[in-house]
């Protein structure tokens, strides 16, 4: 089956990335992690973005959340990383970076 974005799905310790692009990432930080660059790798971090909330009418708008691909901490600046492979920048992807900075503080690292 072709895929929307050409992306390959890879297994990589027993974990499956949506993309190879994103499991060579996460080879590099687990790299990084052993040789003591960084520590606290962290797979899929969510981030909330809008709460959930009640329509006039009573129905339920679901949260909205942004899934990062990779959190950690740099031991060089002591700074924590959110951090996203990405290969096609999508428009919901983009609105979601954006509000990221807005609500959080938190710039995404784009590799």
């Amino acid at each position: 089956m072709k895929r929307k974005y050409g992306n390959r799905k890879t297994v990589i310790d027993g974990i499956q990335f949506p993309s190879k692009l994103e499991a060579a990432r996460y080879q590099q930080l687990k790299l990084l992690e052993r040789a003591g660059q960084i520590t606290d790798l962290e797979l899929q971090p969510r981030f909330e973005l809008i709460p959930k909330q009640r329509r006039a009418d009573g129905k339920t708008e679901r949260a909205c959340e942004y899934v990062a691909d990779f959190r950690y901490t740099d031991v060089r600046t002591g700074q924590q990383v959110i951090e996203d492979a990405k290969g096609m920048r999508t428009r919901d992807y983009v609105v979601k970076r954006k509000l990221m900075l807005q609500v959080h503080g938190i710039s995404v690292r784009e590799v």
